[in-house]
């Protein structure tokens, strides 16, 4: 049986390999995702769209726009976080803020978010003496945090509401039930195992070694993408139509799942994959009135951002890069040259 599973790990490494797996689910994702659309599309009275938008309450779009602030204000302890758990005391919040904020409002809406991410921070990072070894580290940690955030409101989610998640995932309520209990056991194992002591806490080897955060320092990492993500869903929430009435979780059921699908296909902005996820997931809602919120939502927590995003990156390359050395160039003051020294004296009696 071993010699099976070896020879059957053997083919699957030679021949398919994680990396290829990857990227044919996410092309999976985004070509049923993209078909879907299209179809749901295809009977869009734009004319209804526009009618939407216009009935929009500024109220609630300005309110989501705060609730879309408080998600990137909380966006950025995703980076502190992790700085601190790596003990890297030295670099101060705003840099942590600035980076957590522009790395991932840029890289999700260009896609590929783990390199182009990754980049960012390292560009930023480099300056206050962090290797690529730490940057990575760093994406690590904040990565985990979104996730545990994420598996643990949707855990809850699908076992107090599985009839929410039935038309994305297509399984019975009782099935999604139980995966919702086994996403919370899964995570109530890994905060025992935390628990047990510093050792088992460590991840691989040499200068590649992180030490994962202890138990309690879990439940505050777990926190922070509960935090985050409720912000974001409660801004979706506001922009839903008023009939028919859904309750929040259930919306935040269909979020999480509509989220996660957008981050697995790494389509830039999760576009396509984001939006026919929830169009199949509140199905119960009119096409054109949900695309009417989907599009404000888009325009907030996704267009402005990252124009704002790639204002500060541009800026701050600018002052780096031709500023800054224009200014240290003007203070420094030009050199004298060098007094000419007399030739000596001939002596004419020699």
């Amino acid at each position: 049986m071993q010699g099976l599973l070896s020879a059957s790990r053997g083919v699957f490494d030679k021949w398919i390999g994680w990396k290829r797996l990857g990227i044919l689910a996410s092309l999976t994702i985004v070509t049923i995702a993209v078909l879907h659309l299209v179809k749901t599309l295809k009977g869009i009275d734009t004319s209804a769209v526009l009618a939407a938008l216009e009935d929009k309450s500024f109220h609630h779009i300005a309110l989501a726009a705060l609730c879309v602030f408080g998600a990137f204000c909380t966006l950025t302890f995703y980076d502190l976080f992790a700085l601190r758990t790596l003990g890297k005391f030295h670099v101060p919040y705003r840099i942590a803020a600035l980076s957590s904020f522009t790395s991932y409002t840029i890289g999700h809406n260009i896609g590929a978010t783990v390199f182009t991410g990754g980049a960012i921070r390292f560009r930023i990072y480099s300056d206050w003496n962090l290797t690529a070894i730490d940057v990575a580290k760093i994406c690590f940690i904040s990565g985990l945090t979104f996730w545990l955030g994420n598996t643990f409101v949707l855990g809850i989610g699908l076992i107090w509401h599985p009839a929410a998640a039935e038309s994305i995932v297509l399984l019975p309520q009782l099935v999604n039930q139980l995966i919702g209990a086994g996403l919370i056991v899964g995570i109530a194992a890994y905060l025992c195992w935390l628990a047990v002591g510093r050792n088992r806490r460590e991840l691989g080897r040499d200068g590649w070694k992180v030490v994962l955060p202890s138990a309690p320092l879990t439940l505050v990492q777990i926190l922070i993408g509960v935090i985050d993500l409720g912000f974001c869903a409660l801004a979706m929430y506001l922009l839903l139509p008023n009939n028919p009435p859904i309750d929040f979780m259930s919306m935040a059921v269909v979020f999480i799942l509509a989220t996660l699908l957008g981050f697995a296909s790494h389509a830039p902005g999760s576009l396509g994959v984001f939006d026919a996820a929830m169009l199949v997931g509140l199905n119960q809602f009119g096409h054109e009135q949900l695309l009417a919120s989907l599009l404000i939502f888009r325009m907030l927590y996704f267009f402005i951002p990252f124009a704002i995003a790639i204002t500060i990156m541009g800026t701050r390359e600018l002052w780096l890069s031709v500023i800054l050395p224009w200014q240290h160039k003007r203070k420094t003051p030009p050199m004298s040259p060098a007094p000419a020294v007399a030739p000596p004296p001939q002596n004419r009696n020699g």
